[in-house]
């Protein structure tokens, strides 16, 4: 794909066939932001190549242009050393190019066999493309390690195995090249190992990865080259047996960053949260919670380890005042309403609960409003309630964005403005800064770069070591392990088990996560 230029016009060099993708020149723009600037990459055959970088720093626009939902404003596509048009998913799909999206794209009510045939019918019978996918999936199982039920309903299997489906989807079109975008965000750990050997497996057969992570571990144990981008432009590209995650956190974010959570032993003291046989039921009828029960006390983090959709969220939806229970609930001696009038979210502040939703956009900010309007929800009684000051409110803001390294420290700002990593600041500056006596923190880092990850990380540890309590859910086990002083792993609603960060590592956990209680954990 040659976009034209102001520039005088030549005919591009000839490509090298051994890459199996090469850009040159590569810019987009959207309005005043430029997402791309002059990107030159080269990704050789049957290679695993990493692509890092900040929030915002283009890789997925870069990646949208080369599966075709974008057309570059300027440069030049070369596909196995050949200059070539993309100007839609399906010319990518032409010309072997598959992607797995972090989100998948797949029918929930379909089989395996259908969603994998959807879109690439051979004809207006579908008998003869399902019994040709058929025996294809057979020969890529037995090749990649890519075992799934051909007839399994989507809806009943697990992300681990969604994700290969989505894979053999790509196969299935006979992709040669395959982007990865993030693709070990819903899985366990055991999950994450299986499919780096389905990865590795591919690539040994001559297949070409690209993966897109912001795991920096992952990066080291996968990849044999990374490329590092940061605001727009590519910084560098090393092979990766030669570089350091210190490094490559320097080249993402431009100074050196601290990848090790630094924190004093806990000193626990009085309780101050009882959750006794907690219970949740759907709106379909679904039993979310099943008898859950925990303690945290003063100056000490709970970290509650798992895959998305086994509880977490409705854990903290009803200590947060969303979402009403059974069971049994006390803050600092103190009875919790779990199902009347008084369950709210604002009876909950009033009892010292302060609360970091998993989804800062959906549950933690409106969008369209002002940072300073944002800032004071939930805490209008602090400006006068029915009068409020809205200049002592932009002050308060004003004070909170600069502590907390809000970027640009903007209070009149609407929330949609600001990057994820400064959505996620002006939730935390919110709550933070309320002294609350339990905090509830969902999916800290979710979304968020690198530097801010230090910071976010930085902010619980103070706020542990003066004297807090703090509820932790992530699907990040690196951060559970690294922030947590005690790890309740929760699997179909239950807590399946405790560990200390000290006596326990990865591997037990991810047992745990995938429902294996007792002496298999």
């Amino acid at each position: 794909m040659t976009v034209a230029s102001s520039g005088p016009s030549h005919t591009p060099p000839p490509g090298d066939p051994g890459l199996a993708i090469e850009l040159r020149g590569i810019s987009k723009a959207f309005g005043p932001v430029q997402a791309n600037k002059d990107i030159d990459l080269a990704v050789r055959r049957g290679t695993i190549h990493g692509i890092i970088g900040e929030n915002g720093a283009g890789k997925s626009t870069l990646m949208s242009i080369l599966y075709g939902f974008y057309k570059a404003d300027r440069g030049t596509v070369l596909i196995g050393g050949r200059e070539t048009e993309i100007p839609d998913s399906q010319a990518a799909i032409d010309a072997g190019i598959g992607m797995v999206f972090q989100h998948f794209k797949l029918v929930e009510n379909f089989t395996v066999l259908e969603n994998v045939v959807l879109g690439a019918e051979d004809g207006a019978m579908l008998k003869p493309s399902l019994a040709k996918a058929r025996r294809l999936l057979t020969e890529l199982a037995h090749e990649y390690e890519l075992d799934v039920d051909p007839d399994a309903v989507i809806e009943d299997i697990g992300v681990g195995l969604q994700q290969r489906v989505e894979i053999l989807k790509a196969l299935y079109r006979e992709a040669d090249i395959l982007i990865l975008d993030e693709p070990t965000g819903v899985l366990t750990p055991a999950e994450a190992d299986h499919l780096f050997r389905i990865l590795k497996g591919l690539r040994d057969q001559g297949k070409t990865i690209i993966l897109i992570t912001h795991k920096l571990r992952e990066i080291m144990e996968i990849t044999d080259t990374v490329s590092v981008m940061r605001r727009g432009e590519m910084t560098a590209t090393v092979k990766t047996a030669e570089t350091s995650p210190e490094e490559l956190a320097e080249l993402m974010v431009g100074r050196k960053v601290l990848l090790r959570v630094d924190k004093a032993p806990a000193r626990p003291k009085d309780v101050i949260l009882e959750v006794r046989d907690l219970h949740v039921t759907d709106a379909q009828g679904v039993h979310r919670l099943k008898g859950v029960s925990f303690d945290i006390r003063a100056g000490e983090v709970l970290g509650i380890a798992g895959v998305a959709g086994n509880g977490q969220s409705e854990l903290l939806e009803v200590l947060g005042g969303y979402e009403k229970a059974t069971g049994r609930v006390r803050v600092k001696g103190h009875e919790i309403d779990l199902t009347g009038s008084a369950s709210d979210a604002q009876t909950r502040r009033a009892r010292g609960i302060a609360h970091v939703p998993e989804d800062r956009q959906r549950e933690g900010l409106i969008m369209d409003y002002r940072a300073w309007e944002n800032v004071a929800f939930g805490y209008q009684k602090d400006f006068g309630g029915t009068l409020m000051d809205h200049a002592a409110m932009k002050r308060d803001c004003a004070g909170k964005m600069e502590r907390f390294d809000v970027r640009p420290p903007d209070p009149t700002l609407a929330a949609k403005s600001f990057s994820g990593g400064n959505q996620q600041k002006i939730v935390l500056a919110r709550e933070i800064e309320r002294n609350p006596d339990l905090l509830l923190i969902g999916q800290p880092t979710r979304g968020v770069d690198i530097g801010a990850i230090e910071f976010i990380h930085q902010q619980i540890v103070a706020l542990r070591d003066q004297g807090k309590a703090i509820l932790l859910v992530s699907v990040e086990l690196d951060e559970i392990m690294a922030l947590s002083d005690r790890i309740a792993v929760m699997f179909d609603g239950r807590i399946m088990g405790e560990r200390l960060p000290s006596e326990t590592d990865q591997g037990e956990l991810g047992l745990l996560m995938a429902g294996m209680a007792g002496e298999a954990a």
